[in-house]
């Protein structure tokens, strides 16, 4: 800051002496204000200030310079108080002193900004400066005060004590009001100057705008600030808009959104949080407000959320995610979690687990309404008592008005068939108090803890669904087929939980793996499952025996006649066997006849390659050679007799034939090669009834 020296005092009556001019000279008001300021004699200062302005406003020729004596003492007086936070005070006496704007604003860090810097000046007067307070800002001030009056007498310290915190806000917000009753009056000052002057001041305007336009906007005086850009301002736009606040912004509008404050002109505060979020694409501040905005709308902000799960984020963080989401809106929890687990495809145990439970939670609420429970009772009753060759899955959803209990039972069923990463046995306890209306899913759960027979007698005899039975052993365990699972997926637009049974395939994404599906089953597996289901139908008694016909029918090929006939009761009707012994037999005697046919036609083969070989082995030519050294005493007729009471096959050279030599003659001559002969000799055929003794078949 550039300071100017005030005026020196002057005197009227000078006294000539030999050596040495004298002059009596008067106490000045600089030097009275500075006397009483440095005895702390405020109220004494002032009264000496008011006097003085008093005498100059009845003056009709006013002295510029007992004009700048009266504004130094006002901004001695102003900068005193401000020193010792009597911030009203301060700028009372401060405005009174013609001070300039900007010198009061550079105590004010966070609303100057960039609207001047440390190279800019403002004129005070040299004794002012000395005497302004050393701090940087009011924020400073107001801490040196605290500490100065307060410490040590409020633990632990003036920085944390309740007392001094409460103190030090009602402070600086005192200090933030004064500064705006400053600028505002300075501003209608302005107004009458003179154009000359108005000039010279464009700078500080530009300032004493933008910085009140500030002030408006963080007190919320809204219609202050749109007065004050009605008016011919000049502010500073690029200073006052958010200069990458994001955060600012998104809570000003959630204080709108909830009520705590009000302005007509924000039309749609909600909206607008969405499309900051989802233009600025943060992750912090997105998953920040998104869990704020599931309380006020849901489906918008779960958008939001989804969007942070990629890839490449760890379960660790998906899980964390999920626990405050939930904390903040249950419902949403529960459809980010479907999220995770049906659209990211995660494989988390846990997350599978917890889905699970969600589901059987909801579907034990739809049971707890009468209602619900009432219906669901009467559509068990009526598919037992009713023929029909439906599942009772596909009964019931075919039946069934379509409701939220009914999609609540649907993806329950559904997820507890698709999934192999949740707990069954965990599940099952939830389920089992409800087992009369819950039998469909209790059979899921069973035949994922392998306990096929409960699940099968459960199905037959309790449920009465004998289609999902021989399903259940068809596809080694499960009950829902990908064909039912494919139907309700479109027809309830359930696609996401039927493709954990049945790949869902577009022509842009092939279909992924479902989860629960194997590539094939088991034959032993599902031979067992034929056998278990046989004897749930059979302990039936004969009310079952007609379906038992029925299975025994179509399972023939997977049954063995002889363990049939073994569990069959005594006391039952000989045309329940009928069919299938008959077909049985038929099927036993057609393999056999056919087994007789492969055998004639392999044996007609065999000759016709035999055939063909000897063409082969005449056209090469035959090796004869003598037996060994150590053979030679040795008796052939004998060692041939020993081979033959031993049961093993007799060693003999099989073109023995063709050269005419006998078994039991002693060969002496040595190996020699025997020219066979032609292809195109008429003395030999095919036909040669000696090729037909020395080729065996």
């Amino acid at each position: 800051m550039a300071s100017r020296h005030s005026s020196f005092p002057r005197a009227s009556v000078l006294v000539l002496g030999s050596n040495a001019v004298q002059t009596l000279l008067p106490s000045t008001l600089i030097s009275q204000a500075d006397a009483l300021l440095e005895s702390h004699r405020i109220e004494d200062v002032v009264d000496l200030a008011e006097q003085q302005s008093k005498r100059l406003h009845a003056m009709t020729s006013v002295d510029e310079h007992e004009v700048d004596e009266l504004r130094y003492v006002y901004q001695r007086i102003g900068f005193q108080c401000l020193g010792e936070t009597r911030f009203d005070d301060a700028g009372r006496h401060l405005f009174a002193g013609d001070l300039d704007p900007r010198a009061l604003i550079s105590y004010f860090p966070d609303l100057r900004g960039d609207l001047f810097g440390a190279d800019d000046t403002v004129d005070i007067f040299a004794g002012v400066a000395e005497h302004m307070p050393p701090e940087e800002s009011i924020y400073d001030i107001i801490v040196s005060n605290l500490v100065r009056n307060y410490s040590p007498h409020l633990p632990p310290n003036t920085r944390e004590a309740p007392q001094t915190v409460e103190l030090r806000n009602i402070l600086a917000l005192t200090a933030q009001d004064m500064l705006e009753v400053y600028l505002r009056k300075w501003r209608v000052r302005a107004r009458s100057e003179d154009p000359s002057v108005a000039a010279r001041t464009q700078p500080v305007k530009m300032v004493v705008d933008t910085v009140l336009a500030e002030l408006y906007t963080a007190s919320e005086k809204t219609p202050d600030l749109h007065a004050l850009i009605d008016e011919p301002n000049h502010i500073v736009l690029p200073a006052i808009e958010p200069r990458g606040d994001d955060e600012k912004l998104l809570e000003t509008w959630s204080k709108l959104i909830d009520g705590a404050w009000t302005d007509s002109t924000v039309q749609d505060p909600l909206s607008s949080m969405f499309t900051l979020l989802s233009e600025k694409r943060d992750r912090t501040l997105t998953q920040q407000w998104g869990i704020w905005l599931t309380k006020r709308d849901t489906e918008r902000a779960l958008k939001l959320l989804t969007s942070l799960v990629s890839g490449k984020r760890k379960s660790e963080d998906d899980r964390a995610l999920l626990q405050q989401i939930c904390e903040a809106n249950s419902e949403a929890g529960a459809q980010f979690l479907e999220h995770l687990v049906l659209q990211k495809r995660s494989t988390d145990p846990d997350l599978h687990m917890r889905l699970a439970l969600t589901y059987v939670r909801q579907l034990l609420s739809c049971i707890a309404e009468e209602a619900t429970s009432k219906l669901w009772r009467a559509k068990a009753s009526s598919y037992a008592s009713g023929r029909t060759d439906a599942s009772f899955l596909s009964y019931f959803a075919s039946t069934t008005p379509d409701s939220e209990p009914k999609r609540v039972r649907l993806k329950t069923v559904l997820f507890l068939q698709g999934s192999t990463l949740y707990d069954p046995a965990a599940v099952r306890e939830q389920l089992v108090e409800y087992e009369k209306i819950l039998r469909l899913e209790l059979a899921i759960v069973d035949g994922k803890l392998g306990q096929h027979r409960s699940a099968l007698s459960a199905l037959v005899h309790d449920l009465h669904d004998a289609t999902s039975a021989e399903t259940y052993c068809t596809l080694g365990g499960e009950i829902v087929p990908p064909r039912v699972a494919q139907s309700l997926g479109e027809r309830y637009n359930l696609q996401p939980w039927a493709a954990l049974l049945v790949p869902l395939a577009t022509k842009t994404k092939p279909g992924v793996v479902p989860m629960s599906r194997l590539a094939t089953v088991d034959d032993e597996l599902k031979k067992r499952l034929i056998g278990i289901l046989l004897e749930v139908y059979m302990s039936g008694g004969e009310a079952t025996a007609d379906r038992t016909a029925r299975f025994l029918n179509a399972q023939a090929m997977n049954l063995d006649m002889l363990d049939v006939i073994a569990l069959i009761p005594p006391e039952w009707p000989m045309r329940v066997l009928s069919t299938f012994l008959t077909r049985s037999l038929r099927r036993t005697l057609h393999a056999q006849h056919e087994g007789q046919i492969v055998k004639a036609v392999s044996a007609g083969e065999n000759l016709a390659v035999a055939e063909r070989t000897w063409l082969v082995l005449r056209e090469q030519g035959a090796l004869v050679e003598e037996a060994d050294d150590d053979d030679e005493g040795v008796d052939e007729s004998q060692g041939l007799g020993a081979e033959a009471e031993k049961g093993a096959p007799a060693s003999f050279d099989e073109k023995v034939a063709l050269q005419g030599y006998d078994l039991g003659e002693e060969r002496q001559t040595p190996p020699v090669e025997i020219a066979l002969p032609s292809p195109n000799d008429d003395s030999t055929t095919t036909s040669d009834p000696g090729s037909e003794l020395g080729v065996g078949t």
